[in-house]
């Protein structure tokens, strides 16, 4: 959709983005006793590029996820993933799951793309776009590297949660019950006056996020 603007707009915004501080992993922080999962993909490594397929360069589909190491505690899980270079006040959401079972689990590719059915117990939020499903990665043209954050929670509990959730919800409910946390940030690129592009730049962006 943003790929047909001049690259001068994303220069012009170059400086305009939503920030790490402001995702939802660093809004909760990992407080004292909260544990850590680990969130990997079959798709990307941390810190990598994200292949043309999973963005709107591509055919937007979303990218499988594997993550282990809830708590036994844990009663649920919680997936939000946000571009946190998103030239917006708050950075944009491109996918919300709530209600995914506690212990290891994963997420196939193309599990939260629209019209794909999904296992009843987890449901997918609204992303920015108040859409219920993955909003692929789409950068204005210059803007630079964008860094997208598949972000887990593990909750306490089993959320009453509304039928579609969005992000001042999850927010919300994290802030109470979030037993543990976990990240996986991979980047995504679009190039001055690309339209098309066959593939993403590859960039090493540290997450500069620090546990507190």
């Amino acid at each position: 959709m943003l790929e047909k603007l001049p690259g001068v707009i994303g220069h012009v915004l170059l400086d305009q983005r939503a920030g790490l501080d402001k995702l939802a992993f660093n809004k909760v922080g990992l407080r004292s006793g909260m544990a850590a999962i680990t969130v990997s993909s079959l798709a990307f490594q941390d810190h990598a590029p994200l292949p043309v397929l999973y963005t709107a360069d591509g055919a937007g589909t979303s990218p499988s996820l594997q993550w282990t190491g809830l708590p036994a505690q844990a009663q649920s899980a919680v997936l939000i993933v946000e571009d946190a270079d998103a030239p917006t006040p708050q950075p944009l959401v491109h996918a919300i799951v709530v209600g995914l079972p506690p212990g290891d689990g994963a997420l196939r590719e193309g599990a939260l793309d629209e019209d794909e059915g999904h296992a009843p117990e987890w449901a997918c939020g609204l992303n920015s776009f108040l859409q219920a499903h993955w909003l692929p990665p789409d950068p204005p043209p210059g803007h630079g590297v964008h860094r997208y954050a598949f972000q887990l929670f593990a909750l306490s509990t089993m959320p009453a949660w509304s039928a579609k959730p969005g992000r001042e919800e999850v927010l919300e409910i994290l802030q109470t019950h979030a037993v543990a946390s976990g990240c996986l940030i991979g980047t995504y690129e679009r190039p001055d006056g690309s339209q098309k592009i066959e593939q993403a730049e590859p960039a090493a962006v540290p997450l500069g996020a620090s546990a507190v």
